[in-house]
């Protein structure tokens, strides 16, 4: 290969990770990767069936609320 395809290849590899990077980096920032939930659920709930109740349970809490909270005009 010429020397030119090489650098060109380089060049866009560099160019593609450092996308990668910020990328990573802004979804660190805004929080992405943090789900505490998730990981406390894995930990309360073993079964299936369980984890399958406690999502139903969070979906009422959440239905509940926006009830609660609807205020027409």
């Amino acid at each position: 290969m010429d020397s030119w395809v090489i650098g060109m290849m380089l060049g866009v590899s560099v160019f593609l990770g450092s996308i990668a990077v910020v990328a990573l980096m802004w979804a660190i920032k805004k929080g992405q990767f943090d789900d505490k939930e998730k990981f406390l659920n894995s930990a309360l709930f073993d079964d299936v069936d369980e984890l399958n109740d406690a999502a139903r349970a969070q979906a009422k809490k959440k239905e509940a609320l926006r009830k609660k909270e609807y205020r027409p005009e």
